[in-house]
């Protein structure tokens, strides 16, 4: 009858609605994007290689080829001329134009696109050869005493950058920075020159010798031409690297491992945090995972370990303060020593039995030690106030995620020398808050481990990640000295930030 209702109908209309709504929230959530890890997850290095000697010899043997190659026959980019310069300027421009109007996040999209230079093989293989074929050398020393192939390891951000950045796409994992072979369609160009190993393996009128050189090689480019090199990115993550010559490349975006506001290793408007780009040291000691954190910590019966040299220079000073203060006292371990033999299972085992490492300043603000002690599971004791800290924009040191709890103790050097004041505040600390630390440096180490191949949220990837930050500012200063009157307000710089003066961050409650 018409008014009666059709059960059978009734029950076909039922689940052609379901199957109706099942199939939009099938086709929505493939329209979703691909969630990124996040940060609170644990990090499995299992398929990454993050020794630099094992990464550096498959490095080598994959492109052992590249490094016989006659320079005459190798297509490589050559300095051209001020034509050159202006026709990539407008090549430039109009690429530029096509991504603003096709992109709606441009400029500051990712992936970022880098051009990466393909000098010639004295700047880039050959040196790699030359810190493979002298590793065996450990009668090559520093001042200090440490191997000076142990001190290029812990510098070796350039090699893990630039590994990757060449590396064939189907083998890459970043999603945060793509390599371009065209140079108009560059937000930035990487200079694959390690400066750390020329300046520790070659002779010293040598090695000025090979930096005047890629010096002149760098500056004659038609891309740093165009920019004053304000889109280039050069490593020089020891503070010695490319010494002689990087005042005429101070326009560049260098990559180092703190600012140090004395004036001892970069002179003052060289660097700043709105230009450059700290990065991480690259560890000494092996990671200690979720794990190894487990089985280590009913053995970590060491209240507060340092082991490094106790005399330093300049901000250093306070090493020697603190080890007299500190030497003798029970559940404190003070030892002298180098990255030398045996420096690192010496090194690796004190952090491992200890809850606390002290990471105080050396002849720079920062140093390895406070890396080591993250990957250790050792919380960082951090006295260096003029310390800046890698990827700090993204980073939060003193409090993770919705936890609030710190991966580091940041403790002023005016309360660290006073009597008594820094083991009292130690021993304060509660042992859930102990214990929550721990678990984030375990969280936390995937972002100071460099391998092979990069991992996502690892620091090659946030560097990609800091980078984007930079490049409208880039071509706006780009951009502006191109169009400046020569001789009138010409000189713009963005160095206004206050000094660094780190304060003892209460957690005893």
């Amino acid at each position: 009858m018409a008014g009666k209702n059709n059960p059978r109908s009734n029950s076909r209309m039922t689940i052609f609605l379901f199957l109706l709504a099942f199939s939009l929230l099938l086709f929505l959530f493939s329209l979703s994007p691909l969630r990124t890890p996040s940060p609170t997850q644990h990090f499995h290095v299992s398929d990454a290689e993050t020794s630099f000697l094992a990464s550096l010899d498959h490095f080598l043997l994959a492109h052992a080829q590249t490094s016989l190659k006659d320079d005459d026959t190798a297509p490589r980019d050559e300095p051209q001329n001020d034509d050159m310069t202006k026709k990539l300027d407008d090549a430039v421009f109009h690429s530029e134009m096509d991504r603003l109007l096709s992109d709606p996040y441009y400029p500051v999209s990712l992936p970022l696109r880098v051009y990466v230079y393909d000098m010639p093989p004295k700047f880039t293989h050959d040196l790699l050869w030359l810190f493979k074929n002298t590793y065996r050398d450990t009668s090559n020393l520093t001042s200090n005493g440490s191997p000076v192939h142990r001190l290029i390891e812990q510098h070796s951000i350039d090699y893990w950058l630039w590994a990757d950045l060449i590396a064939p796409q189907s083998e890459r994992l970043l999603t945060s920075v793509v390599r371009v072979h065209r140079q108009e369609e560059a937000d930035l160009f990487y200079i694959p020159f390690f400066t750390t190993i020329s300046f520790f393996l070659m002779e010293k009128q040598q090695c000025k010798a090979l930096y005047r050189e890629a010096l002149k090689w760098i500056t004659d480019q038609p891309a740093w031409k165009r920019s004053g090199g304000r889109d280039h990115i050069l490593p020089v993550h020891h503070p010695w690297s490319f010494k002689s010559v990087r005042r005429y490349v101070k326009n560049a975006i260098w990559l180092l491992p703190d600012m140090d506001s004395t004036g001892n290793w970069y002179k003052p408007g060289q660097v700043y945090l709105e230009k450059d780009l700290i990065l991480p040291y690259v560890p000494n000691v092996d990671l200690c995972d979720a794990k190894c954190l487990s089985e280590t910590n009913p053995k970590r019966s060491t209240l507060l370990f340092f082991r490094g040299r106790l005399k330093r220079n300049a901000g250093g000073k306070i090493r020697s303060k603190l080890g007299a203060e500190l030497s003798g006292v029970d559940g404190v371990v003070i030892e002298e020593g180098t990255a030398g033999d045996g420096g690192k299972e010496a090194a690796q085992r004190g952090m491992r039995k200890s809850l606390f490492c002290l990471s105080p300043a050396g002849d720079t603000p920062s140093s390895a030690r406070l890396f080591d002690a993250i990957v250790s599971g050792c919380i960082p004791v951090i006295i260096s106030d003029e310390l800046e800290l890698p990827f700090e924009g993204i980073l939060d040191y003193r409090k993770v995620c919705l936890h609030l709890y710190h991966i580091a103790v940041f403790i002023s050097s005016i309360d660290a020398v006073k009597p008594g004041w820094l083991l009292k505040y130690l021993k304060g600390i509660r042992p859930a808050h102990i214990k929550a630390m721990q678990q984030n440096l375990v969280k936390y180490s995937r972002h100071f481990l460099y391998s092979s191949p990069a991992q996502p949220l690892g620091p090659e990837d946030l560097v990609w990640k800091m980078m984007a930050g930079k490049v409208v500012n880039i071509k706006l200063h780009t951009r502006r000295s191109q169009r400046v009157v020569e001789g009138s307000r010409s000189q713009c710089t963005c160095e206004c930030r206050s000094g660094n003066i780190t304060n003892t961050a209460s957690i005893i409650s």
